[in-house]
């Protein structure tokens, strides 16, 4: 059923700047291969990326900064010996989170789309390095920018909107009940923005990858990935976890600052490779299980790295192969001329006991047919692939003459018989 639902993909793979290969220990195996043996390319594809997630942080960070200095210095009261107005401090953290929350996560969304540069690069780039086993240039990195720039941002704008949104019920449903208000419904809307997030979430990275992978429609882009991800829920649920095991450490590292220490030093130089090539291993796997690759043989793959001057001396080369090939054969009668193909027209023939008539009939229907084979090769004979054949003949016999203009001998080669 998902075969039927996908056919829109088939054919459409994103893959300008390289040939894929057949991976041939399995997608797994050749992932922790690659990964293993290509630990330098990770990380500069992890520097790359994290360059672009450096708004992103300062926004974090500034956000973190703003709400100490407030808590620091509310609330506005102070023992000066008179008597002072001191305001309410009913909901008052609550209000400070509540109005930085409202500024700082705003700016998170704009500090996303320039993460989606990183994303689209990177996520290219990793894609390449599976299919192409190890191929990684910066060029090809910022291609990956320019061709999956739309895909990528459209899911990253959409999930960090609702991560803005959740971020302000949550803040809201913390304010009522800071004000004594029932917990019933902010508690609720609070749960379900937090599970719509995470779908939404889990969906936006089906996305992210279909978009990376293919060249498609914006509405087979978005019924596709819904598609996928109906189909692999549970182990989309699973790889998301074990994709994002930087990101769990470094929440670990909120309560133990070994762990953020050890998270910093992961995302600073792996972590986002790591979780690249997590992810986009897992969705190729189940792009292979339901869409047919299109996989190149080894030479297909070199052939794809020829410059065009190369391209063209091998077709000559394969010319000249040609050519020996038809010398060795020798000149065929059946192709140098046209031969009137065998029809349906009926042919009389002389039966067991017959007349002066019957000769005669039959003598009659063989010069048809010798006038029909007649007639077909002069009008034929003058066909291109008969001409060039003939042609291609008559030089070479010409080439085996001995003798030059000026009457001396000359020496007989393959050159010779091949120009």
């Amino acid at each position: 059923m998902a075969e039927s639902r996908l056919q829109s993909l088939v054919g459409n793979e994103n893959a300008d700047d390289y040939v894929r290969t057949y991976a041939p220990k399995g997608r797994w195996s050749d992932a922790w291969q690659l990964f293993k043996s290509n630990l330098v390319k990770f990380v500069i594809i992890n520097v790359l990326t994290l360059l672009f997630f450096v708004p992103a942080v300062m926004v974090i960070y500034f956000r973190l900064v703003y709400v100490t200095n407030l808590a620091a210095v509310y609330p506005f009261s102070a023992n000066i010996g008179i008597a002072v107005y001191t305001p309410s401090t009913v909901g008052l953290a609550e209000r400070i989170v509540f109005s930085a929350d409202l500024i700082y996560y705003s700016l998170l969304i704009v500090a996303g789309l320039i993460a989606a540069v990183g994303l689209a690069g990177g996520g290219y780039s990793v894609k390449k390095m599976i299919n192409a086993h190890g191929e990684f240039t910066v060029k090809g990195y910022f291609h990956g920018v320019k061709t999956c720039y739309f895909n990528t941002a459209l899911p990253v704008f959409v999930f960090m909107l609702l991560f803005f949104c959740c971020i302000v019920v949550s803040d809201w449903a913390d304010l009522e009940m800071a004000y004594g208000a029932a917990a019933g419904g902010p508690i609720t809307a609070k749960v379900c923005i937090i599970i719509v997030t995470v779908i939404v979430g889990m969906y936006a990275m089906w996305v992210y990858a279909v978009g990376i992978s293919y060249k498609v429609k914006l509405k087979y882009l978005i019924k596709n990935s819904l598609v996928l991800f109906a189909g692999t829920i549970l182990q989309s649920i699973f790889m998301i976890g074990f994709a994002l095991i930087p990101a769990w450490i470094m929440l670990i590292g909120m309560s133990v600052p070994f762990f953020l220490v050890v998270g910093i030093f992961l995302f600073i130089f792996i972590g986002f490779s790591f979780i690249l090539l997590s992810w986009m291993a897992y969705t190729q796997w189940v792009f292979d299980s339901f869409i047919t690759p299109a996989i190149a043989t080894e030479k297909e793959a070199a052939r794809a790295k020829m410059t065009p001057k190369q391209l063209e001396a091998e077709k000559q080369e394969e010319a000249r192969s040609e050519a020996l090939e038809l010398l060795a054969a020798g000149k065929s009668e059946l192709i140098s001329k046209p031969v009137k193909p065998i029809d349906d027209e009926s042919i009389s023939t002389i039966p067991r006991t017959f007349t002066r008539a019957d000769v005669s009939a039959a003598r009659e229907a063989r010069k048809n047919i010798q006038a029909g084979i007649a007639a077909y090769y002069e009008e034929h004979k003058n066909d291109a692939k008969y001409a060039e054949y003939n042609k291609l003949f008559a030089e070479r016999e010409k080439a085996l003459d001995t003798t030059d203009k000026k009457g001396k001998k000359k020496k007989i080669s393959a050159d010779n018989l091949l120009h």
